[in-house]
């Protein structure tokens, strides 16, 4: 037969995903597997980012799969998030970086009956949350891209009950909606996106 157009995306497409897609927009009970506390560079913040994977219904141990079936060389393990620590520069920015902060260590402690944030981000490992993900547009390579990101954490009995609020849709880097958030076959899914995804599986 005739190779058809598009063939070669479709295949990597296909091998970085393991088929799985890319995980819808919404809200998940999560497991963290890993957290990493990383110095900021040239000034910006501290980061504290965490892997982890759903951990209830129907998209369990979505990111593992995801994972394992990749076969790319270069495969990363896509569940994972950055915590920005405030500098406390008293700055409208800080202020903003604060909240989000203060927004993840309760959505720990409310997801986590007994557990109070006490500094040391380590002991996240191995706990429960809830994660709110939406769908962000962007431009990689002249390419226009729909990709899934954690947004923010939230209690998970929230999740459970479906009280967990919608993230936007967010764009970037020039992002005009050639590639629409309702559905789009994007080619996010072997593309390295989000920026900050780890290497190693899991990390301590």
């Amino acid at each position: 037969m005739k190779k058809f157009g598009g063939y070669d995306d479709a295949k990597k497409q296909a091998q970085a995903s393991g088929g799985l897609g890319k995980l819808p927009a919404g809200a998940y009970v999560c497991k963290v597997i890993g957290v990493k506390y990383e110095p900021g560079q040239d000034g910006r913040s501290d980061m504290i980012r965490i892997q982890f994977d759903v951990a209830e219904g129907d998209f369990k141990d979505f990111f593992h799969e995801q994972y394992e079936r990749n076969t790319a060389e270069d495969k990363k393990y896509k569940g994972n998030a950055t915590i920005y620590v405030p500098v406390d520069d008293g700055s409208e920015k800080d202020g903003w970086t604060k909240k989000s902060f203060a927004g993840w260590t309760n959505a720990f402690e409310e997801s986590n009956p007994g557990y109070v944030w006490d500094w040391d981000e380590k002991k996240w490992k191995n706990k429960t949350i809830g994660i709110v993900f939406g769908e962000t547009g962007t431009v990689i390579d002249g390419k226009e891209i729909v990709y899934t990101e954690a947004r923010f954490g939230i209690s998970a009995q929230k999740v459970r009950d479906g009280l967990a609020p919608a993230a936007k849709f967010k764009t970037k880097n020039g992002y005009t909606g050639t590639a629409n958030n309702s559905g789009s076959s994007s080619t996010a899914d072997f593309i390295d996106v989000p920026l900050d995804a780890m290497d190693e599986l899991p990390f301590n």
